[in-house]
């Protein structure tokens, strides 16, 4: 069977949410007032909420609420009533990124479908596959995925593909971007993104080299049907109602065959024009660009025209009518709708007609009359006694009220069954012991005998393991193999062969990053430990990890201290300690020259207004990280550290010599000999 495509479309307020149906889009995506990725967007508050669903449901139009942010224990009955709020609004899924959420959204509303967010970084068919085990229907797959790796993803699931066809690209994975929190404190992951990518970084002597084009895949509509896509995002939130106009119209036209305006789309809003990059694979310099001065002028002169693509009611539901004129009977109507409501009035008796008796074609010029209302008349069926009439203004006030009532009826909430979550069991709190030392390295040359005699766990990526049947023996337990924080599909297809392998030479335990690594190693038959980039930050997150087999995981750095010591210890967790940590994820790497990466031997940097250097480090072009300027270093302040299970040594860029000093520092308890940063151990996240 043919699958039909939704067009979701991107509301931040009122004005957006008109703008969208008004349009065409067949479902849009919105937020409360608490836990979504655009909290500076005006949002709907509970009572709008349920007034935008109940508006979108009576025009045919699906509503996906996000609830797409991370939070934190304190937040959780918050978090809670907001699940229940969407529940009543009786809206058709929500969009989550926090595991954490997603079970309780389990918990509360079984009905409420689970849209898997961007911000999961779902880019692989593991991925989905764990997905689906968890109860998810929809994926938003990561936008840096290629037209072929989402044919190899479709071929290998029935859910539900949602892929951005229009508007702005992070430059990092989303949900592996902290950079705004570590600049400022404004997490990405908690929807308030200060956006500052977009200042002028400089790599390899080129400006805004973080600054991505607007995506644009209009053009490729046709294509994007045949990988099997289920639903076409459009991005935008904190844009303007009149963007939102624009970008669903020129989708509908492509959509209907029609050829779109891509002009005036581009006029409204684009950052030196558009880029298809990552969906064909040409990942070059032309995707970079920045928001120019004659972009906003352009945008001035298009504005008033597009307020005019939905300033009125669109005629968007078809019904069917029933009128019926008999003889000393009041004239009746009856007007159903596909969705199944039905409204009925009750008109006057009609008279004997003096002139011309009211005939069929005088009650469809009247019922055809649905202005001002989201309805246009699709079948008509009459039964009408011979001579008789009805003045055309009794057929009128028929219709409005037949409709009026309609209407009314498809608004009304239709709220989901709600039941309390689960209650939380007591666990074992925090002792006060100090952490087992853990170390990262980025290449077994890093590793000293120091480390190998002291540490609890050394963790080498998976490909430095490749050749290396002696480390693997010698160190025994103490080995841990980490996987890609990124492995697209022909990448984690390498991986599926080379698991294998390691695991006969005895390679027991892996680090997963992402939800592909969990389940890619759970099926390999491995103990799993959990990276920072699972981004827990919660009691109920840490759980559902739990649940899929993870046994040890490291926080997200994005939680403070004070916050990951209270947490409860539902499995062993940890902190990063010491390193460079990273900032981005990028499958467009900002250090490539007009010929690609040309001489670069992966380790490159970027270099913010100010002239300091961000490191570059590039996982064997497939992708590469921003590492922070300085390191994070906490060995003279240790006792912050009490009560966690273990501390982590992230080397990566250092050389052998230098991993050594730092581990030598650490085990003195001695104030580090170089800058550094408290990274946000004793800062509030935001």
């Amino acid at each position: 069977m043919e699958r039909k495509m939704e067009l979701l479309a991107p509301v931040g307020g009122h004005e957006q949410l008109l703008a969208a149906v008004r349009s065409g889009a067949t479902a849009v995506y919105l937020g409360g007032k608490g836990f979504n990725a655009r909290r500076n967007a005006e949002n709907f508050e509970e009572q709008s909420l349920e007034e935008a669903v109940g508006y979108c449901h009576a025009r045919g139009v699906a509503v996906h609420v996000t609830l797409n942010t991370l939070f934190l224990d304190k937040e959780r009955q918050a978090i809670i009533e907001e699940i229940k709020a969407i529940a009543r609004s009786g809206a058709d899924a929500v969009l989550v990124q926090d595991l954490g959420a997603a079970a309780l959204v389990r918990q509360i509303c079984p009905g409420l479908a689970l849209h898997a967010s961007t911000q999961l970084s779902i880019h692989s068919v593991e991925g989905v596959r764990q997905l689906e085990e968890m109860g998810f229907s929809q994926v938003v797959l990561a936008r840096e995925a290629t037209a072929e790796e989402i044919r190899s993803i479709r071929a290998a699931t029935d859910m539900k593909l949602e892929v951005f066809v229009h508007g702005a690209l992070c430059m990092s994975m989303s949900g592996q971007c902290y950079l705004s929190s570590l600049i400022g404190e404004r997490s990405g992951n908690r929807g308030l993104c200060a956006q500052p990518c977009r200042l002028n970084f400089r790599a390899r002597g080129r400006e805004y080299a973080l600054s991505l084009k607007d995506l644009s895949l209009i053009s490729r509509m046709g294509e994007l049907k045949q990988l099997g896509v289920d639903s076409l995002k459009i991005e935008g939130r904190m844009k303007r109602p009149e963007y939102v106009a624009a970008a669903v119209t020129a989708c509908r036209q492509a959509l209907d065959g029609q050829a779109p305006d891509l002009e005036r789309l581009q006029a409204v809003f684009s950052r030196s024009g558009f880029t298809d990059g990552y969906l064909t694979g040409k990942r070059d310099l032309s995707m970079f660009g920045i928001r120019r001065k004659e972009d906003v002028t352009a945008a001035a002169g298009v504005l008033g025209e597009l307020a005019g693509l939905y300033r009125g009611e669109t005629p968007l539901v078809p019904v069917e009518m029933f009128f019926r004129m008999e003889e000393g009977r009041p004239a009746r109507l009856i007007v159903t709708s596909p969705q199944g409501a039905g409204a009925e009035v009750e008109g006057p008796e009609p008279q004997q007609a003096r002139t011309r008796p009211t005939d069929e074609a005088l009650v469809r010029r009247s019922m055809e009359k649905c202005g001002g209302t989201p309805y246009y008349l699709e079948k008509l069926e009459t039964r009408l006694g011979e001579g008789l009439m009805l003045p055309v203004s009794a057929l009128n006030a028929m219709r409005s009220s037949a409709l009026e009532q309609l209407l009314a009826k498809e608004e009304a909430p239709r709220p989901h069954p709600i039941r309390e979550p689960q209650p939380q069991t007591p666990v074992t709190q925090k002792g006060e012991g100090q952490p087992e030392l853990w170390v990262r390295l980025q290449q077994k040359e890093q590793l000293s005998p120091e480390m190998e005699a002291r540490a609890r766990r050394i963790i080498l990526p998976v490909e430095a393991l490749k050749d290396c049947p002696e480390l693997i023996s010698r160190l025994g337990d103490k080995l841990v193999g980490e996987l890609p924080a990124a492995a697209f599909q022909r990448a984690e297809d390498g991986l599926k062969n080379l698991l294998p392998r390691l695991k006969e030479q005895g390679l027991g335990t892996l680090m997963a990053g992402n939800l592909a690594a969990v389940h890619m190693g759970r099926e390999g038959g491995f103990r799993l430990l959990g990276d920072y980039s699972l981004n827990i930050l919660n009691r109920d997150a840490l759980e559902e990890y739990a649940r899929l087999g993870v046994e040890e995981a490291i926080l997200s750095f994005e939680l403070n201290l004070k916050g990951a010591r209270k947490l409860p210890q539902v499995i062993p967790t940890g902190v990063i300690g010491y390193g460079n940590l990273p900032l981005m994820i990028f499958r467009s790497c900002p250090a490539k020259g007009p010929k690609g990466c040309g001489s670069c031997e992966g380790r490159a940097a970027v270099t913010d207004r100010l002239g300091n250097d961000f490191p570059l480090l590039c996982h064997q072009k497939q992708y590469s990280q921003l590492l922070n300027m300085v390191p994070l270093y906490l060995g003279d302040k240790q006792g912050d550290l009490r009560g966690l299970s273990h501390v982590v040594l992230r080397f990566t860029i250092e050389d052998p010599a230098r991993c050594a000093r730092v581990f030598r520092l650490w085990n003195e308890g001695a104030a580090f000999d170089g800058k550094r940063t408290g990274g946000l151990c004793y800062r509030e996240l935001k």
